[in-house]
This record gives C-alpha cells, sequence and structure tokens, in this order.
C-alpha cells in the first residue's frame, strides 16, 4: 500500500499542529519523509527505492508465549494477566520523582487503576490495570526502556 497525496498532506498537517514536535523522519515503503522545525536547514529530501531484503520466515507464537523484547518472561499460570507496554518508551511506577508508586506487590487493583506510566518524548501514558486483581509481579525497574508488548505487571485474578 503506498501513500497518497491526501496521506501525506495529513501527516504534515498532523506535525505543523504538533508544537512539540521538533523533527520528525518517517520512512515508508520506498518513501523516506524528514521534517525539521527551526533555523538549522536540512538537507533536500530524498526518494530512493528502500533495498529489498530476504527474511526468513518467522514461527507465530501466541500472544502468551511470544517475547518481543527477547527477554525471558516469568510464568503465567491460570488467573494471571500480564499488562503489556503499548509502546516503546520509560516506564515509571510513580507519578513523579519521590512520589509513592502507583502499585505494589500483593496491593489490589481495580480495572481502570493506574498502575505506572510510560513516556515517550516527554509525553506521559497512563496505563490502566483493565482487570480487577491483585498486583504479583511488577518486572522492569523504574526508569527502565521498555519495548512494545513487554510486560510491565502481573496481575493475578484467583481468589
Amino acid at each position: 500500500m503506498d501513500l497518497t497525496h491526501d496521506d501525506v498532506k495529513k501527516i504534515l498537517e498532523i506535525v505543523d499542529s504538533a508544537e512539540h514536535l521538533d523533527e520528525l523522519e518517517l520512512v515508508y515503503g520506498s518513501l523516506r519523509l524528514r521534517i525539521h522545525r527551526g533555523a538549522a536547514p536540512m538537507p533536500a529530501a530524498s526518494y530512493e527505492p528502500a533495498p529489498v531484503t530476504a527474511r526468513p520466515s518467522a514461527k507465530v507464537l501466541p500472544e502468551s508465549v511470544a517475547r518481543p523484547s527477547g527477554k525471558p518472561e516469568q510464568a503465567l499460570y491460570p488467573g494471571d494477566t500480564p499488562i503489556r507496554a503499548p509502546m516503546l518508551g520509560t516506564f515509571y511506577r510513580s507519578p513523579a520523582p519521590g512520589e509513592r508508586p502507583f502499585v505494589e506487590v500483593g496491593q489490589r487493583v481495580k480495572i481502570d487503576d493506574t498502575v505506572c506510566l510510560i513516556e515517550v518524548m516527554k509525553l506521559f501514558s497512563s496505563i490502566k490495570a483493565g482487570v480487577d486483581g491483585v498486583v504479583k509481579h511488577i518486572h522492569p525497574p523504574d526508569g527502565k526502556v521498555v519495548e512494545l508488548n513487554e510486560v510491565l505487571i502481573v496481575v493475578t485474578t484467583r481468589a
């Protein structure tokens, strides 16, 4: 699927309205779009075909078994629900440095409780529990960069 002129125009409108963005590079297929806000001029944009490389066939694993980060996960038992990172970013256990963490191991949580924050480019996203239960594990240390789908917290729904 190729990007249309209207797609590129919409991307530019979004970037223009996002005042917190100073620079963006988008690579989509053979299109390379570089946007820089500020005084420093950028080299002219190039449109070169992306190299085609053969990829070995990948075995598709169920989400509960897949380990996108290449790191081993603790075993999940019936009733355990992993709360996964919805994006790549920095994991924070508390709303601000020096404040109490959102949750601790052994704490009961409700479906809409905030359990942590993920920060990407100075934008903080609250991560909700998504399930009622008790916090069983908190995997990454505070301030660690986490990958998409990495298990952050495990909540058990067993009594």
